[in-house]
């Protein structure tokens, strides 16, 4: 049987942005949109911490540099903002998959609010 990791999670959180499309539209920068995610996240008391930094493990030693991920909902859904009048692309994909793997995540998702509708992508890692 196919499983729907986090299924109702990630439809609240895809509610949360096509309510924020619905009332801002496009044209607006990224942050625009993050700060009006996390007025309807705290809204509709959806846990999720906002620009969570993630280290890199290697070899058993911590890097340097971290990655910051847009926003990490329900502690294991990453979410990737993008405010692009292009598709999701390969570049984005890639990027967040990196951010699951070093957090150790399964499900992400790539939202964009640049285009003419709400665009989104479900990755599993």
């Amino acid at each position: 049987m196919n499983q729907f990791l986090y299924k109702q999670e990630t439809y609240d959180i895809i509610g949360i942005c096509m309510e924020v499309y619905n009332n801002l539209g496009k044209g607006f920068s990224e942050i625009v949109y993050k700060d009006a995610m996390v007025l309807e996240a705290i809204g509709q008391s959806i846990s999720f911490e906002k620009e969570k930094e993630l280290t890199i493990n290697y070899k058993g030693q911590i890097l340097k540099h971290s990655f910051y991920a847009d926003f990490l909902f329900f502690e294991n859904i990453i979410v990737e903002v993008k405010a692009i009048d292009k598709e999701i692309s390969a570049e984005h994909i890639a990027q967040t998959l990196n951010y699951l793997k070093v957090c150790n995540c399964t499900v992400g998702l790539i939202i964009n609010f640049g285009r003419r509708s709400l665009e989104y992508k479900r990755l599993i890692f």
